[in-house]
C-alpha cells in the first residue's frame, strides 16, 4: 500500500500488533478509508477478523486537536453503556511503528448514509433514521459522566465561552485569508455569549449522519463514530451541530437539507426535530436558538479552515477535497450572519 501520509511497515505493525492486540491473527491487508478530514483511518484485514486503525495525521498539528487518544478513552467508557459505540482494543503511545500515536477497534459491518436527503431509503425509513438519531443524541446526553468514569473528561465553566475562545484561537491560527463574515462572527459570538445555566453532559462534537453505522437492514445505529471533538458541555451544542445540516445547502463537500421538500421526504422539520429531543429529555422551550446556530456555524467553519491550512502545509487526509472545503468557509459563515442578523457587505 502506499500512502503519502503514513509509511506503514506491515511487518513492523504486523509484530506491533501481536503484542498488543490479543488474538489478532496475521496482517493480510491495509487499506486506507477515503473519506475523512482530519485523522487518517485504515482497515486492517486479517486472519481473524476485521479491525479500524485511527491515527494522528503527521506534521506540525494544532494544539488540542487530532486527539486520538480522547476518542479512545470515551469509547472505552461508553462500551457498557447504552450509547452503541465501536469497542476498542488497544491506543499506541505518541510514538508509534506508524509514526504518529493511533489507536485500534472493531470494524462494525452496517450501513453509513453519506446524503442527510437519504435518497436511498423510502420515506418511512428517513422518518426512522432520523427518529434514532434523535433518541441517540438524548440517549448520550443522559449518561452521567460520573458513572462511566469521565467526570474529569472536560473543564468547567461556561461551555460556550471556553468553546468560542478555542475555536477563535484555532481559526486565527489557521487562517488563510482574511474574511469578513468570520470576523464578524467572532465579534458577536463573544459580545452576546449566553450566560452558564449549569448543564453539563457528554457532548459528541460531531454529531451527524454519516458518522454513525446503522444496521444493515433496520434502522437502527449500531456504532457511533469519530469522537475526537468530544468533551464534557452543552447538550445544546450537539443538538444545534445537528440541526445546522437542515440549514446548510447542499454544495460540493456540504452536505445539507436547505432547499429541499423535507414534508415530502419524510424527514422532520427543524422544529419538530427539536420538540423530540426536549420531550425525550424533559426540557422546556429553548431560549437564545439563533446564539447555538451561530456558534455550530462558526465552529464547522473554523474545523473547515484547519482542513484548508493542513492542504496547503501538505498534511491534509484528503487534499483534493479540502481544496472544495475551501469555498464552504465564507459560505458557511455568511449564514452564520444570516442567522443572527448581521449582514456583512
Amino acid at each position: 500500500m502506499t500512502n503519502a501520509l503514513h509509511k506503514l511497515d506491515k511487518a513492523e505493525l504486523q509484530t506491533y500488533l501481536q503484542q498488543h492486540v490479543p488474538g489478532v491473527g496475521r496482517l493480510l491487508e491495509i487499506e486506507k478509508f477515503s473519506g475523512g478530514q482530519s485523522n487518517p483511518t485504515y482497515k486492517l484485514v486479517t486472519s481473524d477478523k476485521t479491525y479500524v486503525m485511527r491515527a494522528k495525521p503527521p506534521g506540525s498539528l494544532l494544539k488540542s486537536a487530532h486527539m486520538v487518544d480522547r476518542e479512545y478513552r470515551v469509547m472505552a467508557a461508553l462500551e457498557d453503556s447504552d450509547v452503541p459505540v465501536p469497542k476498542v482494543y488497544h491506543l499506541s503511545g505518541d510514538v508509534s511503528p506508524i509514526g504518529p500515536m493511533f489507536f485500534i477497534m472493531e470494524y462494525v459491518e452496517g450501513r453509513i448514509f453519506w446524503d442527510p436527503a437519504l435518497p436511498e431509503c423510502s420515506n418511512e425509513e428517513r422518518k426512522a433514521i432520523y427518529a434514532e438519531m434523535n433518541r441517540v443524541l438524548a440517549v448520550l446526553h443522559d449518561v452521567s459522566p460520573n458513572t462511566v468514569g469521565l467526570m474529569d473528561y472536560g473543564k468547567p465553566g461556561n461551555y460556550f465561552q471556553r468553546q468560542t475562545g478555542r475555536w477563535v484561537k484555532q481559526y486565527k491560527a489557521s487562517e488563510t485569508a482574511n474574511l469578513p463574515t468570520m470576523n464578524r462572527l467572532m465579534e458577536w459570538l463573544e459580545a452576546n455569549m449566553v450566560e452558564d445555566d449549569g448543564s453539563c453532559a457528554l457532548v459528541h462534537g460531531d454529531y451527524r449522519l454519516d458518522n454513525m453505522i446503522f444496521h444493515p437492514t433496520e434502522p437502527r445505529i449500531i456504532a457511533v463514530l469519530d469522537w475526537e471533538l468530544s468533551t464534557l458541555g452543552h447538550p445544546l451544542a450537539d443538538l444545534a451541530y445537528q440541526c445546522m445540516q437542515w440549514r446548510l445547502p447542499s454544495f460540493e463537500g456540504l452536505r445539507g437539507l436547505a432547499g429541499l421538500d423535507r414534508v415530502s421526504l419524510g424527514i422532520p422539520l427543524e422544529e419538530e426535530y427539536v420538540r423530540q429531543y426536549c420531550m425525550r429529555r424533559g426540557l422546556n422551550e429553548i431560549e437564545n436558538w439563533e446564539f447555538y446556530l451561530a456558534f455550530s456555524m462558526f465552529r464547522l467553519a473554523a474545523i473547515l479552515q484547519g482542513v484548508v491550512a493542513r492542504a496547503e502545509g501538505g498534511n491534509a487526509s484528503n487534499p483534493e477535497a479540502s481544496e472544495v472545503l475551501r469555498k464552504a468557509v465564507p459560505l458557511i459563515s455568511g449564514m452564520a450572519c444570516e442567522v443572527i442578523g448581521e449582514l456583512v457587505e
